[in-house]
């Protein structure tokens, strides 16, 4: 085949799954959730998918777990001290590259 129609195909298959995915909600759930314990799950389900998808990706970001792990505890103190976000990534930022200053030495 050609790769044109191979491309196009693929596109089309892709925005089928999508439409797919975002259509399941209104055919499954027709009328109001009342269940307390449904409407909870449902509400931290963006959390946990974005906290899936990032947290592996914090390790895997430097290329060196030492300095991802150090990186990664300044910034979870830094917030926990109610420091604000950009002050959390740029105290991440300053103890990567200085732990991969000191890596390097090492």
């Amino acid at each position: 085949m050609n790769n044109t129609i191979i491309c196009v195909l693929l596109v089309l298959a892709m925005a089928l799954v999508t439409y797919l995915i975002r259509l399941a909600p209104f055919v499954f759930f027709r009328k109001k959730i009342k269940s307390r314990f449904i409407k909870s799950l449902l509400y931290y389900i963006p959390y946990a998918v974005l906290s899936s998808m990032t947290f592996p990706a914090i390790f895997y970001s430097t290329g060196s777990l030492i300095t991802a792990s150090v990186g990664t505890a300044v910034a979870l103190i830094a917030s926990l001290c109610k420091r604000s976000l950009v002050v959390v990534a740029i105290l991440a930022i300053v103890a990567v590259i200085a732990t991969y200053g000191i890596v390097l030495i090492v």
